[in-house]
């Protein structure tokens, strides 16, 4: 099969460090490589992978200082896109809506995957103009708050088997992994280690829209003596930072899509404290692979829990949930049936 994979152009696939979506492009791509199809990457020219790339833009666009204007590189990535369109059998799209018109046009079966936030109000008229795209929620929570956009299918993501490796999580601290945000709430994860007398390390990127939040709610927090900031990490390096955690924070304040970083930290067999919302009751197996909690108290409680946790069981979990072998055999299986449903549409035009 001819596959066409679209990744935003603000990382590269993989992103260098944190990253979401292109992350998930990249183990796709590879892992449908392996698995014999045929795959061509659309995103930048820094990126690596297993598939043919064609690179749209020169490099990342968050390390590109020269870029202020990020829309117009995704215009020509979707003219590049639907230009070459006729010479795949499926085209999969991670950049939410800005391809819609144009592959509607180009008359190759097409499907998007919506890896973002899908309250905004703006996206409602547009999802009742596009319901027949075939659109991908990577849990069933993401769909609430817009169940008119044309579902396919929930895929949860997937991390490749052997990239992260257990550990015994004997480090004697707790981790935060992602991205310093509001939503993501690090200040609350400090406030859970203290209550519950642990350390807590912090790997997590700031952005530039998030550094007000970073200097008025999380930086005065740093002076706590249990508390050890380490900022961004690379991939290499997650196996040792959660593979020696105790546990992963999770302590978020919105409807999470997906949160990558549990199954990451899943794969290294250490267990997951997050709080009741959004994916996290259908990622995280209640006294299997962690605990969902409603409050910064109960997931202080729950800290003083995660020893009675099986590591090796929560890494078989991860092996059967969520590896990239089984997110691109789901994908697989999706792409055949958004082609096969489109004869029926050709051949009645």
């Amino acid at each position: 099969m001819k596959i066409a994979q679209v990744a935003p152009l603000t990382e590269a696939v993989p992103p260098k460090s944190y990253g979401g979506t292109e992350r998930i492009v990249a183990y796709l791509a590879d892992e449908l490589v392996i698995q014999g199809q045929d795959v061509t990457l659309f995103t930048s020219g820094d990126s690596k992978s297993r598939a043919k790339i064609v690179p749209v833009w020169p490099c990342a666009l968050r390390f590109d200082e020269g870029v202020r204007d990020y829309l117009a590189p995704h215009m020509l990535l979707v003219e590049t896109l639907a230009q070459r369109a006729s010479e795949f059998d499926v085209i999969h799209v991670h950049v939410d809506y800005i391809a819609y018109s144009a592959l509607k046009r180009c008359g190759v079966p097409f499907l998007a995957t919506l890896h973002g936030r899908l309250d905004l109000p703006e996206l409602q008229p547009l999802y009742q103009r596009f319901a027949d795209v075939p659109v991908v929620s990577i849990s069933d929570a993401q769909r609430a708050p817009l169940p008119q956009a044309g579902y396919a299918k929930t895929i949860y993501h997937g991390v490749p088997r052997d990239l992260l490796r257990p550990g015994f999580g004997n480090g004697g601290y707790l981790a935060f992994l992602g991205r310093i945000s509001p939503e993501k709430a690090p200040d609350a994860a400090i406030r859970i280690a203290k209550r519950a007398g642990m350390r807590l390390k912090i790997a997590a990127k700031i952005d530039k829209v998030d550094r007000e939040y970073f200097a008025a709610c999380v930086e005065p927090l740093l002076r706590e003596p249990h508390v050890e900031f380490i900022g961004e990490i690379e991939e290499h390096e997650k196996s040792e930072f959660l593979g020696n955690a105790a546990g992963l924070v999770f302590p978020i304040a919105w409807s999470e899509p997906f949160g990558l970083s549990m199954i990451e930290a899943m794969a290294c067999g250490t267990p997951v404290i997050a709080n009741r919302r959004g994916s996290v009751p259908e990622v995280v197996d209640e006294g299997v692979t962690g605990f969902i909690v409603d409050d910064e108290e109960e997931a202080a409680a729950a800290v003083k829990k995660l020893s009675t946790l099986d590591r090796s069981r929560i890494r078989h979990v991860f092996e059967d949930r969520f590896t990239a072998h089984r997110m691109a055999k789901d994908y697989l299986s999706l792409y055949r049936q958004v082609i096969e449903d489109d004869q029926p549409l050709k051949a009645a035009v």
